[in-house]
């Protein structure tokens, strides 16, 4: 009896040696490091410049056969009216996406094309540009302003400032212009429009911190966190961004009986 007894007071002895051994290494052990949450806005770019370059060629290149097919798919889908017709978007390769797909931006594809290109749904774009466009027209000019980084949107973004008469800024933002009192710069919008959530990522943070609301155009590789109204698209080609910004300039003059003589290659430049 004395020696079993011997025997567990030796185990659990033991035992605890081991504990204290282990919670010691521990200790020891450098802390996990924790990834900081994101802030918004700073999603890691999803295509490379190589591919953004491609996306860019192909979509000057749209063949007629393309275009005959595109349309036959869509008209399928038995839509009565498109803001501009069907041909015209597929021209402009504003359906083209990239290779990469969110989980934000899948529902608006349809199938991908032999070169792993994402196809956005032509119908979809269009219902989106019409939520985007009743939203828009319940502001004026002087409270809205629109932000291009990217240059193959600076023709487009100039003509839509000069036709609509909302601020625009290309090349670059200065962040903080909206939220910083002591930048001489600093002005008060209402709503921002913005070409791509992530090169536009500084206009799109100054908004969010206002808790003021932005539509966007959203190519596939896009996260849409804290954008109000999303505009399915390709946003990296001089046609495609040209065109959305064609059909907002046109309805927004519309409803704010703003002349408006502009054609669809006024801002796109030459189609054929």
């Amino acid at each position: 009896m004395e020696q079993e007894q011997k025997i567990t007071l030796k185990s659990l002895a033991e035992e605890l040696k081991e504990k204290i051994k282990k919670e010691g290494e521990k200790e020891k052990e450098p802390a996990k490091f924790k990834k900081p949450k994101e802030k918004i806005g700073e999603e890691k770019a999803q295509t490379p410049l190589a591919e953004e370059k491609e996306i860019q060629k192909i979509s000057k290149k749209i063949t007629k056969k393309e275009i005959e097919k595109e349309a036959k798919e869509i008209k399928k889908q038995k839509i009565e009216k498109t803001l501009i017709p069907l041909e015209d978007y597929i021209k402009c390769a504003v359906h083209l996406g990239t290779k990469v797909i969110t989980p934000h931006m899948r529902k608006y594809v349809y199938k991908r094309r032999a070169d792993g290109l994402a196809v956005i749904n032509t119908v979809a774009i269009d219902e989106k540009l019409r939520e985007a466009i009743d939203f828009l027209i319940k502001y004026e000019p002087e409270q809205i302003y629109l932000v291009c980084k990217r240059e193959a949107g600076w023709y487009a973004a100039k003509k839509f400032e000069e036709i609509t008469g909302i601020k625009t800024f290309t090349k670059k933002y200065p962040p903080g212009i909206t939220t910083n009192l002591k930048l001489e710069n600093f002005f008060e919008k209402e709503l921002t429009i913005i070409c791509d959530p992530w090169i536009d990522k500084n206009a799109l943070f100054d908004t969010a911190r206002l808790k003021k609301p932005v539509i966007s155009l959203c190519d596939t590789n896009n996260f849409t966190k804290k954008i109000t109204k999303i505009i399915p698209c390709n946003n990296k080609a001089k046609k495609s961004i040209g065109c959305i910004l064609f059909i907002l300039a046109r309805e927004f003059c519309k409803a704010k009986k703003i002349p408006f003589t502009a054609e669809l290659e006024d801002f796109t430049g030459e189609l054929e």
